[in-house]
């Protein structure tokens, strides 16, 4: 779950593409929830790219200046369009554009000069990307533009930053958010998700990060937002070919989801189960670490390590430049309260029964079952549980986590602690 600054996602594009397919309508939907929360859709004079044509490559990216001015230059092989504004706690600037093919040299952002700390740039949205600006302190964008390529140089995106006071930061933040935005259309119901009077359970899938929010990353380069959604896909195949269940994913595709409009799409589908799919990592000098664990949600952390783990994953929205002011209080501030605590059970009942499959078919860390407090876990009527497949940084996990059999072997496992969830649920009386 590490934040890692500058990865560059537009090389697994295709191949993710490939896997999935055409954008499913679930997706579709996610977007139009995306858009209300989103400022790139809140600044919609933007280009987008029409179907079928060729992102620009970004070539490269360098910084210049000092403590009190600095300047991000970015290579393009085209003129595009661009919006800059600023956001606090903690302080960055945001730059939205269209989708754009990232082909800059390895570990491009992460390190940082004069008044920008590191940089990072991916997906956010379909057919439309964003680089996001860690600064230092409060800074005002002096400059923001993009100038053809002329006499043999190519395109550039020029970004000049200037320090500020904190007053100024923030009055400038505000004219950004009061910018209009548009209405979303109302989410496309996909097929697979039943028509009115099926009554079979909706499971929603969360692969976790995507986009411009790649997760954790291994060793030798596999990013997590990939290998979750692989995961992910899979395990939908199998939860559909059984015919007892509908079933949605908050994303198809490597594109970035906000934490609020994955615990949203759960509430909105009435999901009556709701499993966030990621691995974890440690990184080097924190010890060694292995195995599935799978988490719930509770106001208290189990240990410090669940702790660490809820706080990497609860940065997501920051890592993507998202404005948290913005975030729904329903999501935001739900507490561990009374009316929780029949979903607060359920979460527990079927995340003994995933350990229990799991034990026969994965690495189980040594105490696989932990709760923290996760924000995806946060609905408040859904019952919700993390589970980490294992550890990116320890070689024998990484063998299981690509390999195609342990995978299906896996999914098989939850598959079968679907079943038993909900064949309990039923026999105890509580309908699904």
């Amino acid at each position: 779950m590490g934040l890692r600054t500058g990865d560059s996602v537009v090389r697994t594009q295709d191949a993710t593409r490939a896997c999935c397919g055409a954008t499913s309508a679930v997706a579709l939907g996610l977007a139009a929830l995306l858009a209300l929360a989103s400022p790139l859709a809140a600044r919609d004079q933007m280009a987008v790219p029409a179907a079928g044509d060729i992102p620009p490559v970004a070539t490269d990216a360098r910084l210049a200046g000092d403590e009190h001015q600095t300047q991000l230059v970015v290579d393009l092989t085209r003129k595009i369009d661009m919006r800059a504004f600023t956001l606090a706690n903690p302080y960055r600037v945001v730059i939205d554009i269209p989708e754009v093919n990232f082909q800059l040299p390895p570990k491009t952002g992460e390190h940082g000069r004069g008044l920008v700390k590191a940089f990072r740039y991916g997906l956010v949205m379909p057919g439309g990307s964003r680089i996001v600006i860690d600064v230092s302190g409060p800074v005002r964008v002096a400059k923001a533009s993009v100038v053809d390529a002329s006499d043999g140089q190519p395109a550039r995106m020029v970004v000049d930053l200037a320090a500020v006071d904190r007053d100024t930061f923030l009055r400038a933040a505000a004219i950004d958010n009061r910018l209009p935005r548009e209405a979303a259309p109302p989410p496309v119901r996909r097929e697979s998700e039943g028509v009115p009077g099926d009554r079979r359970p909706v499971i929603v899938l969360d692969p976790g990060h995507g986009g411009i929010d790649p997760g954790t990353r291994a060793p030798s380069g596999e990013l997590e937002k990939n290998l979750v959604l692989d995961f992910a896909v899979r395990l939908r195949e199998k939860l559909e070919k059984t015919g007892r269940y509908r079933v949605a994913t908050t994303r198809s595709d490597d594109t970035f989801v906000p934490l609020a409009e994955r615990v949203r799409l759960a509430r909105l589908r009435q999901a009556q189960l709701f499993i966030s799919i990621h691995c974890d990592a440690l990184a080097r000098g924190e010890g060694e670490a292995e195995g599935a664990t799978v988490y719930t949600l509770s106001a208290q952390a189990s240990d410090a390590e669940a702790q660490r783990l809820a706080d990497a994953e609860n940065r997501a929205d920051i890592v993507a430049g998202v404005d948290l002011a913005t975030e729904p209080n329903d999501v935001a501030d739900i507490l561990i309260d009374l009316a929780q605590r029949e979903t607060k059970s359920f979460s527990a009942h079927f995340a003994r029964d995933v350990v229990g499959e799991l034990r026969g078919t994965a690495r189980l860390h040594k105490h696989p079952l932990k709760a923290a407090g996760f924000r995806v876990l946060k609905a408040p009527d859904v019952p919700s549980v993390l589970i980490e497949l294992g550890y990116v940084s320890n070689a024998g996990d990484m063998k299981q986590l690509v390999s195609e059999a342990w995978r299906s072997r896996a999914g098989d496992a939850i598959v079968r602690a679907v079943q038993t969830y909900f064949a309990t649920r039923l026999a105890g009386g509580t309908a699904p």
